[in-house]
This record gives C-alpha cells, sequence and structure tokens, in this order.
C-alpha cells in the first residue's frame, strides 16, 4: 500500500516552518457534566502531534465529537474538554479556535485545537466548497484518524484531495501497514476468527473471508447459524434461519479452496440466558429444544486453538460465547491464550474483541490491536477505505 508518510516529512525537513493540519480521533466519551471519561483516543493522538513539533511546524488539530447538528454550535459539542486535557499530556497551552474555516493563526511550535469539524456546514457530504477552504489553511495535511478511514468527509477525504501534501500519521500508517501484512500478504496459514450474533451483520465479511482465509473460525450466533446449515439442531439459541442458504455457500466456497469453516463439536448450554444460568457442557449432536447455545465447549475450543498455534496470520473480530458472563467464557479465553500463544502474526478489532482482550490481559501478545470498528469491519469486507484511496492517489502524483 502506498501513501506518503508524515513521519518522512519530518525526518527530511519538510515539515520544518510549515503548517500542518492533523485530522485526529478525539472522539471521547464524556460524562453528563461534559467531563472526559476515558482518554485513550487523546493519548493515542500525542505522538503525531508531538512529531510535528519536533520538526518546528505549525500544527493544527481537528477532530469531531459525537453527533452534533452541522452548523448548530452548542456547548456539548465543544473540544475545550478535549483542548484542556490535550494542554495536560503536552505540557503546553493547547488554544481552541472557533470559527476557523475561513483562517487561523498559529506560529511555528504551537498547537491550536479546531474546534469539532462536524460543526461546519457540508463536512459530512464532503462539500468541495468547505474542503478546499481547510486545505488552504495548511501546507501539510495528515491524516491520523483511523477510526474515520471510512467515511469520505470534507476533514478526511476532501482535503486530502486539495492540500498540497496529503500525508498518513502514525497512527493510520501503522494500520495500514497491519492490514496489508495481515490480508494483502499474509503469511500461510491465514485463519480469521469472525464472531457476533448475527450472520446478517457480518454476512459480507464472511463472504469475503472465505475468498481468501484458510480455516474460518465463526462464534456466538454466527456459529449457531452454521451448526443450523450443517445440520445440528441448536434448541432456543440466537440464530437466523433465513440465511442457512448464504452460511452453506460459505461453507461450500471454503471446501472448494480445500479450506475450512470448523463447526463446533461440543458446546455449553443453559436454560437461560443470566450470569448465573447452570452451565452444562454438550455434545453438538446433543442440544435439547429447550437448551441456549452460550459458548463453544472444551473440545472445540482445543481444535480451534491447534489451529491458532500453527498459524502464519490470525485475524480476530468478536468473542466465540458469552465472555461478559464467566461461566460462559471459556470459549473466548482459549481463543485468546491461543493467540497469545501463537507466533503467527496476528490483528484484532472490534469493541467486544477489545474488551476480551483487556479481560485477558493479552495486548502484549496480540501483535497490533486496530482501534477502528467500523473501518476495521469494512476492511475485512474486502472494501478499499476512503483514506487509504486517496492517501494512495496523491501519493502516486
Amino acid at each position: 500500500m502506498q501513501f506518503i508518510r508524515f513521519s518522512d516529512l519530518c525526518t527530511s525537513g519538510q515539515a520544518t516552518g510549515k503548517r500542518v493540519f492533523i485530522r485526529a480521533d478525539l472522539n471521547v466519551p464524556q460524562d453528563d457534566s461534559g467531563k472526559i471519561t476515558e482518554d485513550t483516543r487523546i493519548r493515542a493522538s500525542i505522538p503525531c502531534i508531538e512529531m510535528a513539533l519536533k520538526a518546528g511546524a505549525a500544527v493544527m488539530v481537528t477532530s469531531h465529537l459525537g453527533r452534533p447538528t452541522e452548523g448548530e454550535f452548542k456547548p456539548e459539542d465543544s473540544l475545550a474538554p478535549v483542548a484542556a486535557r490535550m494542554s495536560e499530556l503536552l505540557g503546553k497551552p493547547v488554544k481552541l479556535v472557533s470559527n476557523w474555516v475561513d483562517g487561523v493563526a498559529v506560529n511555528s511550535g504551537e498547537v491550536i485545537l479546531l474546534e469539532n469539524c462536524r460543526v461546519n456546514k457540508g463536512e459530512k457530504k464532503n462539500a468541495p466548497e468547505l474542503a478546499q477552504k481547510m486545505a488552504q489553511l495548511c501546507d501539510i495535511f495528515v491524516h491520523d484518524a483511523f477510526g474515520t478511514a471510512h467515511r469520505a468527509e470534507a476533514s478526511t477525504y476532501g482535503i486530502a484531495q486539495y492540500a498540497k501534501i496529503a500525508s498518513a500519521g502514525p497512527l493510520l500508517a501503522a494500520e495500514m501497514d497491519a492490514i496489508s501484512l495481515a490480508l494483502a500478504n499474509p503469511k500461510r496459514p491465514l485463519v480469521a476468527i469472525v464472531a457476533g450474533s448475527k450472520v446478517s451483520t457480518k454476512l459480507t465479511i464472511l463472504q469475503a473471508l472465505s475468498a481468501k482465509v484458510d480455516g474460518l473460525i465463526v462464534g456466538g450466533g454466527i456459529a449457531n447459524t452454521f451448526m443450523l446449515a450443517a445440520g445440528l439442531k441448536i434448541g432456543k439459541s440466537l440464530a437466523e434461519p433465513d440465511l442457512l442458504d448464504s452460511a452453506k455457500a460459505v461453507i461450500e466456497a471454503m471446501k472448494a479452496r480445500g479450506a475450512e469453516v470448523p463447526i463446533p463439536i461440543d458446546v455449553v448450554c443453559a436454560k437461560t440466558f443470566a450470569a448465573d444460568a447452570v452451565a452444562t457442557v454438550k455434545a453438538a449432536t446433543e442440544v435439547a429444544d429447550d437448551d441456549l447455545i452460550l459458548d463453544i465447549g472444551p473440545k472445540t475450543a482445543q481444535l480451534l486453538a491447534e489451529k491458532l498455534k500453527a498459524a502464519g496470520t490470525i485475524v480476530w473480530n468478536g468473542p466465540v460465547g458469552v465472555f461478559e458472563f464467566d461461566a460462559f467464557a471459556g470459549g473466548t479465553k482459549a481463543i485468546a491464550q491461543a493467540i497469545a500463544d501463537s507466533e503467527a502474526f496476528s490483528i484484532a478489532g472490534g469493541g467486544d474483541t477489545l474488551a476480551a482482550i483487556a479481560k485477558y490481559g493479552i495486548e502484549q501478545q496480540v501483535s497490533y490491536i486496530s482501534t477502528g470498528g467500523g473501518a476495521f469491519l469494512e476492511v475485512l469486507e474486502g472494501k478499499t477505505l476512503p483514506a487509504f484511496e486517496i492517501l494512495g492517489k496523491r501519493a502516486a502524483g
């Protein structure tokens, strides 16, 4: 994947004294009083800003926050709390600037935060006039917000079209590198884990992956639908019977390539969906009509763990059971541990997946943890993200 790296512009001196516009992802959660409750995204934005400052650039940063109405600024839409936290992390003042589209003043060695970009009229529809005005503010545009890489908006795509130079910041570059390693040129065998409650939400991902992976592990409600497709009974478990043909097509597509979708041989069942429900391990052929399948069984977990340990590349999206309930967390824990123990290059993404990684403390053993939920899923679907597309075009001249 060809693109201009902002780090290269800094080390070569091309950013010195230049006006640098960084599109970051500072969309952090806040409580009712506007206090930031979790600042991971702000902390993640700091290396790019410090890189620009060290290079002697005049730095502008912007982001969206929440879901403001374009053209109607409200106090709760303000990046003011973000500016305060960013100032603490950088150890220098970060001025918040409103109404910035028609021009801003910033000196070399300074950082200013441009107010919520989604308040600007034309942002979401990538209006050319807005994008061109943004591009005129800077000499170098830096996209460093993977969480927005699947959106073609004025501050993510349009500005990259018109800016003198359009580059990828360290966060975005790391995502692009990891995605290339995992999907564009993977070390084989390539094993993907796709789990979740519904096949329908991930059907296009399953179809796209079935054409390229050597093993496709399904979990959660998705696995139940695949069990039905394989002729097994699943009791009253969550499934989508109307998508059996789609599940069968994925199984057949894999089989035709000499690859497989491993169907669970044992499962963990309960009579009710509750944290204190009694968990019973059963063979996949012995699920009763009133059973709920809430996890894969230990034999299945062991088989899948062996496949993961033998993999060259692992892509993980979704826990394989109701891991929030300890009685039904065994499968996800076993998968997580197998990924941690594997020598494969592993990339993981999606909110529940990140929660599972944190729960089992394997952050250091996963090769790359993707920060973008929707963007990560679109990559798995085989889509070219707008950010990747425009940065590739600009790099090619």
